[in-house]
């Protein structure tokens, strides 16, 4: 933050005085910007430091005797009996299952999909709550971290069947119009479709060695959470933001509408600050003022709004005071999200709106299935992960709107 006064004021100050960067000024601003880069990655090494520390502290407490299981188990009531189950599950030990769902146990009430805390305690009474929910809030969240979308607050429907979900779309609003005194009051009615959402299968195997799976030193539900929820969250995730909705969701880019074509050529696509300010402002007000506003874009086109200044020289990006929160663009909130497409000529490289008109959902939990045989010759334990789900923008009158770069 000190970084950042320090460039800002730099920026105030010429814009304050009605004029350029002087070549002194210029040459601090650039080094100013680059130092925050670097603060970024010292940040971010810090928090992944932080995090080693903590497994390497859980597993010198597994070695010492003191089971993780003991820990959970004195937060929630019978958490020590569900990591037994899953770790059974997990080794192939005699009388566990070959498949789990994991599920949330519904007393614990809906996780915020933008924060991803919880509120109250697992009591145990739910028979079939056999996951620990630690377990479950681990997976969503490595799938949460690579999706910006699913960061943006999107309204989540979790079902248990599968079946095709039919959800009204909104085409059009009524208008009201002036009427004689006396006078037939006109009629406009708002125009709705039927929207879809089916339930598309996402995948992925992972293959654990023998001794990985025996050494109780290892956090094997922290890995197979990490692994299943990356490789889900990547796969769901692209489609989230590119997908035809034939066979897959109906993605970001593909349902909203076009609300600025960039003004700047030769700049391989890139927006002006006015085109900016234009786009936030081809969304209405409501959708506007709403909590789930964003700015959503790749982590390039992001790195590029430090450059953009208002007509009097402010940059218009800012960083946010609390970590892990994101920075701010123009006043409101910006999420990175990897599959967005990258600036180009005519690519939709910018998403601004409303996202819990964006409707995700999901049928039951994750599947997991394990194997011994599936790779036997090779002593590795085959474990699937299968999600279930699709997505759609539901309002599709403008209440998330996208940035189109120039033709040429």
């Amino acid at each position: 933050m000190n970084v950042w006064t320090e460039a800002k004021g730099i920026a105030e100050s010429a814009a304050t005085e009605n004029r350029a960067l002087s070549d002194e000024e210029q040459g601090r601003w650039d080094a100013l910007q680059e130092e925050m880069q670097k603060l970024d990655v010292r940040i971010r090494a810090v928090l992944d430091t932080e995090k080693r520390a903590k497994d390497a502290d859980d597993a010198f407490d597994a070695l010492s005797g003191r089971k993780p299981e003991q820990g959970q188990a004195a937060r929630t009531a019978g958490g020590g009996e569900m990591l037994q189950e899953i770790r059974k599950w997990a080794r192939g030990e005699e009388g566990s299952s070959r498949a789990l769902e994991i599920r949330r146990d519904p007393g614990l009430g809906p996780i915020n999909y933008r924060v991803l805390t919880t509120a109250g305690q697992n009591t145990g009474t739910n028979a079939s709550s056999i996951i620990p929910t630690d377990f479950y809030d681990m997976l969503i969240a490595h799938l949460i971290e690579v999706s910006g979308v699913m960061q943006c607050g999107p309204t989540v429907l979790n079902t248990g069947g599968g079946e095709t979900l039919q959800v009204p779309k909104t085409t059009s609003h009524s208008t009201a119009a002036s009427a004689s005194q006396a006078g037939s009051l006109p009629t406009s009615d708002p125009a709705f479709s039927m929207q879809p959402l089916s339930a598309y299968k996402y995948g992925i195997l992972l293959q654990c060695a023998r001794e990985l799976i025996d050494d109780t030193a290892v956090d094997l539900l922290g890995y197979l959470a990490m692994q299943a929820g990356r490789a889900l969250g990547n796969a769901f995730g692209n489609d989230l933001v590119n997908g035809s909705g034939t066979a897959q969701p109906a993605g970001i880019v593909t349902t909203a509408t076009t609300g600025v074509t960039g003004s700047v050529t030769g700049v391989s696509g890139a927006p002006s600050y006015a085109n900016l300010v234009d786009l936030e402002y081809s969304v209405i007000a409501p959708y506007r003022q709403s909590r789930s506003c964003y700015w959503l874009a790749a982590d390039k086109t992001i790195g590029s709004f430090r450059k953009i200044t208002d007509t009097v020289g402010r940059p218009i990006w800012e960083p946010s005071a609390v970590l892990g929160s994101p920075d701010l663009l123009l006043g409101k909130p910006l999420v990175a999200d990897p599959f967005m497409p990258q600036l180009a000529t005519s690519a939709k490289a910018i998403a601004f709106g409303d996202f819990s008109q964006f409707f995700v959902r999901l049928v039951g939990g994750v599947r997991f299935e394990r194997s011994d045989d599936f790779a036997f010759g090779s002593d590795l334990v085959t474990f699937r992960a299968i999600l279930r789900g699709d997505g759609t923008l539901v309002d599709r009158t403008g209440a998330i709107k996208l940035f189109v770069g120039a033709s040429s």
